[in-house]
């Protein structure tokens, strides 16, 4: 019996291609997707991270968390008072100790989520949980719930709380967003069918923290990015 993957999907960059990886690793047939609404100010990625699904022929799962983050006030929520800051996350922790668009215990609450769905699609069977967490997330404690100790946690935790059966991994945990986009690229994932960008509008704004972070991925593996040159072809420069 074939082990399933349930990929936590937000239908940007770093998900969509651990979609790629987990298809090419199990197979279609034995990878699910799952994506959260949790009352952030723009659905573009719940749009995106189901046409990641239907491009890879995969089932999408969607689950609305916004009750519980209703009393955050994280610059990506629908009721915060802040607007979403524009700047390198480096930028922004050398002046806070976190980044604005840190949403309290995102992961934690997102992966306990999927181990319950896991559970109940699959009860006898072996699941895996790919987090899309990356090395450029945690650098600088940027987002804590992205960082190899909060992954090793949720894992143990969930792995006894699911009798054995459920576990979790974040493929690209030890790797930066430029490494990330040189693996999809060679596994051909569309990112012309991702969003990045935390302010939602009809092109990336190009000056949030996630924005500055995938230019400078697809910049450093030599490639346009194709929701700005709707192309991805090889740079001159």
């Amino acid at each position: 019996m074939s082990e399933k993957i349930i990929v936590l999907s937000s239908g940007g960059v770093d998900s969509s291609t651990c979609t790629a990886l987990a298809v090419s690793q199990a197979g279609n047939s034995n990878v699910v997707c799952v994506s959260m609404y949790y009352g952030q100010k723009h659905d573009k990625e719940l749009r995106c991270s189901r046409r990641i699904a239907e491009y890879y022929h995969v089932p999408q799962y969607e689950f609305d968390l916004s009750a519980v983050m209703q009393y955050s006030d994280c610059s990506l929520l629908k009721g915060s008072s802040q607007a979403v800051a524009h700047g390198s996350y480096a930028s922004q922790l050398a002046e806070h100790d976190r980044v604005s668009s840190y949403v309290p215990f995102r992961n934690g609450l997102m992966l306990s989520v999927c181990a319950c769905l896991a559970q109940s699609l699959f009860p006898e069977e072996d699941v895996t949980l790919y987090l899309g967490a990356h090395a450029d997330d945690y650098a600088g404690n940027a987002y804590a719930d992205c960082s190899p100790e909060f992954v090793s946690g949720m894992d143990s935790a969930i792995h006894t709380g699911t009798y054995g059966h459920v576990h979790v991994v974040a493929p690209f945990v030890g790797t930066d967003k430029a490494g990330i986009v040189k693996k999809g690229l060679e596994l051909k994932v569309p990112y012309e069918l991702t969003w990045s960008c935390y302010e939602g509008g009809d092109t990336p704004c190009g000056k949030c923290g996630t924005c500055i972070d995938r230019a400078n991925a697809f910049k450093a593996n030599g490639v346009d990015d194709p929701l700005i040159t709707g192309c991805g072809k090889k740079t001159t420069d």
